[in-house]
């Protein structure tokens, strides 16, 4: 398994920012805890040398007894809990994520984009549902939004990574698109330049990601303070990725560049804009 410091350590290269030293120490700590057992159950899924089904089945039943009490429980999990309890939050999101990669296991493709959000519902959108406990701004209202920001970002994942994944033997480009574009999985494994047909099916697929992140970019206006400024990082981050994408002409065999700042402050201003006028 991997150590708790080898998790963390990650935190500061990822595309969003994780947990801003701007944002007040308890908020931190919470954000901390949950992306270090998130980090944890993906890297249980994707790089752990043994039977990973196994292990994660292991994850849940370690999460389960340490909700219970954190006593001798895996640091990552035993801090991820803590937080839990102490938020009084509803841990099913934990369970969520350890869903989803029991389902990496066994799933590589998607048969159209219903089912690709459904896997969204289980990788993606308890992370923002955790980020919102956190900050202790947590209501239905905003879960539905923050839900379309993280479905929003993990789709701004799996465009940046189309021939990483299609090389691991996952596409989650779903398959009715595939066709209806007439691209063969094939070519999503072929050296950059990408052909034609599949430049046109990320046109759309880097709009329907737009959209969903304009949807939920709804939250925004409904917080305050630092969680405010954390969510709208994250939207801004993940528009300026997509405009990589378009910036590149929308090749998605070209390995994905860190976000130009420009980009980002661009995004940036253009998400208070628009939290503004919905606050207003």
């Amino acid at each position: 398994m991997p150590a708790a410091g080898e998790v963390l350590g990650r935190a500061g290269s990822e595309n969003f920012a994780v947990a801003s030293r701007l944002l007040p120490r308890a908020a931190r700590r919470h954000l901390l805890a949950f992306y270090g057992f998130a980090r944890f159950t993906d890297q249980i899924g994707d790089v752990y040398q043994g039977d990973r089904v196994a292990a994660l089945e292991w994850l849940r039943q370690e999460t389960a007894r340490s909700l219970a009490d954190q006593t001798d429980a895996h640091s990552l999990v035993a801090g991820a809990t803590a937080s839990v309890n102490a938020l009084h939050l509803d841990p099913r999101p934990l369970f969520d994520l350890i869903e989803a990669n029991v389902l990496d296991q066994s799933v590589t493709s998607y048969a159209d984009f219903d089912q690709l959000l459904g896997y969204c519902s289980l990788s993606a959108n308890p992370v923002g549902r955790l980020v919102l406990g956190a900050f202790g701004q947590l209501d239905d209202e905003k879960a539905a939004l923050s839900d379309a920001v993280c479905t929003a970002l993990q789709l701004v994942e799996h465009w940046q990574d189309v021939r990483e994944d299609a090389l691991a033997g996952r596409v989650y480009l779903p398959a009715d698109d595939l066709r209806r574009f007439g691209v063969d999985r094939r070519d999503l494994v072929l050296p950059p330049p990408a052909p034609p047909a599949l430049r046109s099916l990320m046109v759309f697929e880097v709009a329907r990601a737009r959209r969903w992140m304009d949807h939920g970019a709804d939250l925004i206006g409904l917080l305050h303070g630092p969680a405010r400024l954390a969510v709208a990082g994250f939207v801004a981050g993940g528009r300026a990725a997509l405009d990589d994408l378009a910036d590149r002409d929308f090749d998605c065999l070209v390995e994905p560049s860190r976000p130009r700042t420009r980009s980002l402050v661009r995004n940036l201003a253009a998400v208070g804009r628009h939290a503004t006028g919905r606050a207003a």
